[in-house]
């Protein structure tokens, strides 16, 4: 078997190799972190290279994402699905290797990281789901499910905001499951960290309530096991491992931010493979060096059907734990979903949050692995799980996580928690301070995970908070992520709606955009049932099938738009559609879409937000939108003060009306 050092050093250099082939990539985190990821890939974790989603397999989270070509070094080298093809076409179209990591793309990688930070989150989540998951099966003699989560972090994950939020609530839960290298090399891409970086950071982890470690030279193996060895040992603490090491080690780069992100080039190319006594040949590989692979999948194999055989053991000991474990990994939903629905009456007025609350607590029965919060809004948000404790330092049997005022940290450990496949995860707050978590949500649409955010609060009818907290450009902006559908439901039966679409669309996150104010519940003799929100845009109403005029509305706009077709009902042929998603609209067929929405037809939109973005809807027509910043004052008076009325409705139909029959 080869030894430690060797397989270090074609680590480094299969990661050197990839940049310079590319001309492009970082290759000074992975010459100075490769003793890490080798101590944790072929000595440390629990995983089995030739089935990557083994439930039990202990997580590896490359925080610093742009070291790609290190992970993607140790994912070959250990027996994943990777070939030496793969890894020369590092960074190129189409190719299983890109820039940074990115799940679903390369067998192996666990999370999509690159933004700082990100991954630090992800590993929280990862890290609590595995606690969830052990208080919730875990019986004596049975340990079904207790993997740890280890990663490695820099210098600048350890700068971002994102990763304060997380730290904290690791250590304020008590996730010793969880274990990080700090790769402490004191470079970043603009310089020496002193640059904008003085404070103590094992103080700082140890105020967050972490273990903290230190390894002084990152290339002692000895240490390093060591350092994880104690780790292991504190189930009550995460472990941050400080170690020192050098960026671009044994380059003529090395210590310098020139080595950070850039090909070493030819000189320095040859100089490295000189410091390591390595051949001048890319991609060079030993032959006792490629049998690890080998090695590697026998070892991952073992490990899975020694924990496959304690599965079938807890079958037979605890079949009905077993029956709903099944039933948790497959995520399976009621075949009798919209039965489980609480009803609302017609014309009785209820926030679309309030709404909401009242479906996720008729489910929640259910669904156990519904499981989520808030970031301290729980009662404005609706997300309190009734009957439920909250999650806290041993005691994770809860549904409620309290996240705190900690939006950004929320969204990456809810991608965490959707990583492992295993969760129906939620997490609320004020659509407005979607803002403080959206790169956690693109990170989710990027990765097409399940999550769905309550983003309550959703317009300027808020109120008396003011422009502070009301949204405008928020749904123009979330709608324009790929990947992620936004919902605006236009009364509770629309919302009920709204989360069977949430729970059962399985190819990326859902944003529920709800009312603070109480809008009345419409009257589904007079229109269209609410399942139609599956469509993402339906005909409410019509007089007649070939309308010369058309409204269409959203969420709270529609009940102004519905009062404003009672009248042009009597005067010309008119249609009302409730468009709550644009997304899940244009998923129909174009038939179905122009069936809805006629070419040519004029419409009239109505949406208290900005106007960017309807013009996908209004070939011809108008938008009676919100496109300023709003104000202070009771969301009535509001409404009447930016003219979103009845009357304004009517009036702005009838000069469109007449000017198209003008032209």
């Amino acid at each position: 078997m080869a030894e430690p050092e060797k397989v270090i050093t074609a680590l480094r250099m299969l990661a050197v190799d990839m940049v310079e082939t590319a001309h492009s990539g970082h290759p000074g985190m992975p010459l100075g972190a490769a003793p890490m990821g080798y101590v944790l890939f072929f000595e440390t974790m629990r995983h089995n290279p030739a089935n990557p989603r083994w439930l039990n397999r202990d997580r590896f989270v490359l925080s610093a994402g742009h070291g790609s070509a290190l992970l993607y070094a140790l994912l070959f080298l250990s027996g994943y699905d990777l070939t030496l093809k793969d890894l020369k076409a590092f960074r190129q179209v189409g190719s299983r290797t890109p820039g940074h990591p990115e799940f679903r793309l390369t067998p192996g990688v666990e999370t999509t990281t690159g933004p700082l930070g990100q991954g630090f989150a992800n590993g929280v989540g990862m890290a609590l789901a595995a606690r969830i998951l052990g208080e919730h099966f875990n019986r004596e003699d049975f340990p079904l499910i207790n993997f740890r989560v280890y990663g490695i972090v820099s210098d600048g994950d350890i700068m971002e905001g994102i990763s304060h939020e997380a730290a904290a609530l690791a250590g304020h839960w008590g996730l010793g499951n969880l274990i990080y290298f700090y790769d402490d090399n004191r470079i970043s891409i603009d310089g020496p960290t002193d640059l904008a970086m003085s404070e103590d950071v094992s103080r700082r982890f140890e105020a967050y309530g972490w273990q903290v470690l230190e390894v002084a030279d990152g290339n002692d193996l000895d240490a390093l096991r060591q350092a994880l060895e104690e780790a292991r040992k504190d189930e009550d603490r995460p472990t941050l491992i400080r170690v020192r090491t050098h960026i671009g080690y044994g380059s003529p780069l090395q210590d310098t931010a020139k080595v950070h992100g850039a090909p070493l080039g030819p000189e320095a190319w040859e100089k490295t493979r000189e410091f390591y006594n390595w051949p001048k040949e890319k991609f060079f590989v030993p032959e006792d060096v490629l049998a690890l692979r080998e090695r590697m999948r026998a070892r991952g194999e073992a490990l899975e059907r020694e924990w496959m055989e304690l599965l079938e053991a807890y079958r037979d000991a605890h079949p009905d734990a077993y029956d709903r474990f099944l039933k948790w990994i497959h995520k399976e939903l009621p075949e009798d979903l919209e039965a489980l629905l609480p009803g609302f009456d017609a014309g009785k007025e209820i926030a679309t949050r309030a709404a909401s609350g009242k479906v996720l607590n008729a489910l929640a029965p259910h669904i156990p692995n519904l499981i989520g919060g808030s970031a301290d809004l729980t009662d404005s948000n609706k997300t309190r799980i009734e009957g439920s404790p909250p999650i806290q330092r041993g005691e994770f049997r809860g549904r409620n996580i309290h996240f705190g005022v900690r939006e950004h940290a929320m969204g990456g450990i809810l991608n965490g928690l959707a990583y492992t496949e295993c969760f129906f995860p939620f997490g609320g707050t004020f659509l407005v301070f979607s803002d403080y978590m959206r790169p956690a949500i693109r990170m989710a649409a990027l990765s097409e995970l399940h999550v769905i955010y309550v983003f309550t609060h959703d317009s300027v009818w808020l109120g008396e908070d003011g422009p502070t907290h009301q949204p405008v450009e928020h749904l123009a902006s979330l709608r324009a992520m790929p990947n992620l559908v936004v919902i605006r439901p236009a009364d509770a039966a629309e919302t009920a709606w709204a989360w069977v679409f949430a729970l059962r669309h399985q190819k990326g996150p859902v944003a529920l955009a709800l009312s603070r104010q109480k809008v009345p519940v419409l009257d589904r003799k007079r229109f269209a049932h609410p399942k139609g929100l599956l469509k993402g845009g339906y005909v409410l109403a019509e007089n007649n099938p070939h309308p010369e005029l058309i409204l269409v509305a959203t969420g709270s706009e529609v009940a102004l738009a519905a009062e404003a077709y009672t009248v042009l009902e009597k005067e010309i042929p008119v249609r009302l559609v409730s468009l709550p998603s644009f997304e899940i609209f244009f998923m129909q067929d174009r038939e179905y879409r122009e069936a809805v929405l006629p070419p040519g037809v004029p419409k009239l939109a109505v949406e208290a937000a900005s106007s960017f973005g309807w013009e996908r809807i209004v070939d011809r027509g108008k938008i009676i939108a919100l496109d300023r910043f709003g104000a202070s004052g009771p969301y009535r008076e509001l409404m009447k003060h930016f003219g979103f009325t009845p009357e304004r409705i009517v009036a702005e139909a009838r000069e469109l009306l007449a000017a198209m029959r003008r032209s």
